[in-house]
């Protein structure tokens, strides 16, 4: 792995703060030999603090050689937890010319050849598969309802804090970059399993979620719903300054990245209105892109669940289909609702939103 500067990340989440993006990004990239007047090198900051920057504008450009800690615990110290009997999580691999990537699958008791719906995973920054399992719980869904679960797995060698590159223009076109090897992942799992047709979905959280809002746009045809858990929209960023602005601020997808269809994307987002890493202006950016030009009615339902208040915007078209879902968290930080302390960026607080993604998914027409 390629040896990176010490970085001083205080001083560059204060210059984000104020608005100083380009000298915070030449901090971020060693280029500052001294701290911004006034600050001391290595000053520790407070819980919130702790928070942003320990997901780092979520892993644009952590060069530091430290992991902070990281709300609901570190993913470093989670440990895989025991599969149900006769079901199995497999470690494999896939290449393509963009280059090539692990990833995990998990195959439920029940499957014995007979066609099944295949759920897509994209891990944040710092998580791995076995950790994104953990917090999500979704294998256990996976295992009661009968599905395919895969986990592709972010490599230190393409981002130091194993994030997704999200905001790297190359990675937001079809058949390029990342988006290539995601692809690649999931087409490869329906060769070698027996895959419902048009039962190909993928959701992820934070970076994974920006990830997922990209195989939405640029591969309609492949996935039948996206699930974007904290994460912003496809375009919404085409390098390091735009990615910190579209963090901090919200930002809309640049032209051309509109998702292009006279139909909706189908589908589910979760946002907590107090993510002080992904901020929740990214939430109407996301749903935005996924109707397209699609002309939809919307309904506004409030509610409650494990003591968190939600407001749920159901959006249907013009036969009642209910096509896109806004879930917005009321208290909520940056973290997977309803999800397991078993894994990290995980609120057990909530509605549960693997159950409810799975749901949404699954009431698309295959």
């Amino acid at each position: 792995m390629n040896k990176f500067p010490a970085i001083d990340m205080a001083g560059a989440l204060r210059l984000t703060r104020q608005g100083r993006l380009k000298e915070a990004v030449a901090l971020l990239r060693g280029k500052m030999a001294a701290p911004p007047p006034g600050e001391k090198p290595g000053e520790k900051l407070g819980a919130s603090g702790l928070q942003f920057v320990d997901h780092v504008f979520d892993g644009l450009a952590l060069h530091a050689g430290r992991i902070l800690k990281v709300p609901f615990g570190p993913a470093e110290d989670k440990q895989p937890e025991l599969e149900p009997q006769g079901s199995r999580f497999e470690t494999r691999s896939f290449a393509n010319a963009a280059g090539s990537r692990n990833y995990k699958l998990f195959i439920p008791s029940s499957y014995s050849g007979q066609a099944m719906r295949l759920v897509v995973m994209l891990h944040g920054c710092t998580q791995s598969p076995d950790d994104f399992a953990a917090g999500t719980r979704m294998n256990d869904l996976a295992e009661a309802q009968g599905f395919l679960a895969a986990y592709p797995e972010q490599s230190r060698s393409a981002n130091v804090t194993k994030c997704w590159n999200w905001f790297n223009a190359a990675n937001q076109r079809r058949d390029q970059g990342e988006a290539s090897l995601i692809a690649g992942i999931t087409r490869q799992v329906m060769v070698d399993f027996n895959v419902l047709p048009g039962g190909v979905y993928v959701a992820g959280l934070s970076a994974g979620g920006a990830a997922a809002a990209i195989m939405g746009s640029e591969y309609p045809e492949l996935y039948a719903a996206i699930g974007v858990h904290s994460g912003l929209a496809c375009g919404a960023a085409a390098d390091l300054p735009s990615a910190m602005n579209a963090m901090k601020n919200g930002a809309p997808p640049k032209a051309g990245k509109s998702n292009g269809l006279a139909q909706a994307i189908p589908a589910i987002v979760f946002h907590g209105d107090r993510d002080n890493m992904v901020n929740v202006a990214n939430e109407k950016q996301v749903v935005q892109q996924a109707k397209g030009g699609a002309e939809l009615r919307a309904e506004v339902r409030k509610g409650e669940a494990a003591g968190m208040r939600y407001t749920r915007t159901v959006f249907t078209d013009s036969s009642g289909r209910d096509v896109l879902e806004e879930w917005l968290l009321h208290g909520a930080g940056h973290a997977w609702s309803g999800g397991s302390k078993a894994g990290s960026f995980a609120d057990p607080h909530g509605p549960d939103a693997s159950c409810e993604m799975v749901r949404f998914f699954f009431s698309q027409p295959a």
